[in-house]
């Protein structure tokens, strides 16, 4: 399940796509336009901009704005980014040893093709999609 850490990561890279101009946009702007706590957004903002996601300047004028161009952002990075590894059973997880029943397990194979799956759609989902869509500045993922 993708928990409100990778929604409003998401979220939040949109919005500053959506309302990019080349400056800096203050967090409290995005926290408005889609009701997300301030709060939590300063919580989510360290891994986004460690990912090189986002670049930020601090005072007046400061904030917030993409590092690139929205179209070379996919769903899966970002999700992998604020979530951390997408793998629906541990065996499959990044740097998981192997598992003694991986011979002999018949549902090896269903997590296998639903995390390759998962990992094909997001990553063929990019912020320049989603600015495609026709919506308001309240993005419901």
């Amino acid at each position: 399940m993708i928990s409100t850490k990778g929604r409003y990561s998401i979220r939040i890279l949109l919005d500053l796509a959506e309302h990019r101009n080349g400056g800096y946009i203050p967090m409290k702007e995005v926290a408005a336009r889609q009701d997300i706590s301030l709060k939590y957004i300063e919580k989510l903002m360290p891994a986004l901009k460690a990912a090189g996601f986002i670049e930020s300047v601090h005072g007046i004028g400061g904030g917030y704005r993409l590092a690139r161009e929205p179209e070379t952002y996919t769903l899966w990075d970002i999700l992998l980014r604020s979530e951390g590894d997408l793998a629906p059973v541990s065996c499959l997880k990044d740097g998981a040893g192997a598992c003694a029943r991986a011979a002999d397990c018949r549902t090896l194979p269903v997590w296998e093709g639903y995390y390759r799956v998962t990992r094909e759609y997001f990553s063929g989902v990019t912020l320049a999609d989603l600015m495609s869509l026709p919506q308001g500045d309240n993005y419901v993922i």
